[in-house]
């Protein structure tokens, strides 16, 4: 009778902590399930963010630094006329934005939680312009803002320690919780790379479009952007960005199909 009890007593837990969980990603309106507070990964993030940048050189190029920066700034605000238009703005709760150029050769670019991005000067030569940096930096805005690392460190959680409360987790266990955040957002020996599962690329290439799109950037140079990513993809030296954003007809054409609800949000 008592094993009985305990049984239905874990199964109505499992429930519970599934609903309490449960969330919808804006714009597209996909069920996404997530445990972890919005409140962590922040502060998770502000640390790793300030780690990696005490460890790697900020460019000294300043034409380019405000670029990144300007194109930062639009998106920003971009997205946040999102939320307050649609009354989300505490989505947004305790963001603290920063956008920084670092002097690394690799074609790359990341956003951790709380608006933290960091863009690659290898990626520079290939987004050719600030309308082509404003597509990737508007993915990658986008995956932070759909919680994509927030919804794998669930997972891992779920997988890794068995469902472990994350506040207990960070209290018994700190070494594997932090490890658990840096794989989920790539972070360690190749910060930022994160092999986000095929429903996230679709969904930060949607929201990119939009957030870009909103910030006045023309969304159909992402077509020709991926095209020229597409082409990067044939040389012998695999790119770090392609190897965790495949740049693919598929997804071409994905976006292709995306760009008419992407054009009603743009602002020329």
């Amino acid at each position: 009778m008592k094993a009985f009890l305990k049984s239905n007593l874990a199964i109505l837990l499992g429930i519970l902590l599934l609903l309490s969980g449960c969330s919808e990603v804006e714009i597209t309106g996909r069920k996404q399930f997530n445990i972890v507070p919005d409140s962590t990964m922040n502060s998770m993030s502000f640390q790793s963010y300030g780690e990696f940048l005490s460890q790697n050189k900020l460019s000294t190029n300043t034409e380019q630094t405000q670029m990144v920066k300007r194109i930062g700034s639009r998106i920003q605000i971009a997205v946040e006329q999102y939320c307050e238009q649609n009354g989300i703005l505490d989505r947004l709760a305790g963001y603290e934005w920063e956008f920084n150029l670092v002097e690394d050769p690799n074609v790359n670019a990341w956003c951790m939680p709380g608006g933290k991005v960091v863009v690659y000067t290898g990626i520079l030569p290939i987004a050719q312009g600030e309308t082509g940096l404003a597509v990737v930096m508007g993915h990658e805005t986008a995956h932070a803002f759909a919680k994509h690392g927030a919804e794998r460190m669930t997972q891992g959680l779920l997988v890794q320690m068995g469902g472990l409360a994350l506040s207990t987790a960070l209290k018994d266990r700190p070494e594997l919780t932090k490890n658990l955040f840096m794989q989920s957002y790539g972070i360690g020996s190749k910060l930022g790379v994160l092999k986000y599962s095929r429903t996230h690329e679709n969904e930060a290439d949607h929201l990119g479009l939009i957030f870009m799109a909103m910030a006045g950037y023309n969304p159909e140079e992402a077509i020709v952007f991926w095209q020229r990513m597409a082409e990067q993809k044939k040389g012998a030296k695999p790119l770090e960005f392609l190897s965790t954003h495949p740049a693919d007809e598929t997804r071409i054409q994905n976006l292709k199909n995306l760009l008419p609800d992407a054009m009603k949000y743009y602002k020329k």
